[in-house]
């Protein structure tokens, strides 16, 4: 008896199979807010995304929009610690969300990498 033929691959993209494009793309939403830091503005990087690709995939823009919500908390945080080293605890809450916002950018680049989904702690969901 003759084995079964395996049946065909899918193409990429096809029964709801992430492309490499979407991948990339969907990496770059987090990644690039490690670029955009350089000049202070990390929301950047994960908006230009969105408003370049956003519309051509909706995993690019699940992945963008959770990004940009948690670049721009996680500036409401770093303003508001800044505010309160008036206090002496501002310091302290500075160095915590810096780090903070280090591992989860960076876990985010990661788990994205491979087309999964990422959802950061400690955000405000403003936009959707």
């Amino acid at each position: 008896m003759s084995q079964p033929q395996p049946p065909y691959a899918a193409h990429p993209g096809q029964f709801g199979g992430l492309t490499p494009e979407e991948k990339t793309w969907g990496g770059a939403a987090h990644w690039s807010a490690l670029v955009g830091a350089f000049v202070a503005m990390a929301f950047l990087g994960p908006l230009l995304v969105l408003l370049l690709k956003g519309s051509t995939s909706p995993y690019v823009r699940r992945q963008a929009v959770e990004s940009l919500n948690f670049q721009l908390s996680i500036l409401i945080y770093a303003t508001v610690s800044a505010v309160l080293v008036l206090v002496l605890v501002g310091i302290l809450l500075l160095a915590v969300v810096g780090v903070l916002w280090l591992v989860f950018t960076i876990l985010g680049s990661v788990r994205t990498a491979d087309g999964g989904e990422y959802r950061y702690p400690l955000t405000i969901r403003m936009v959707s």
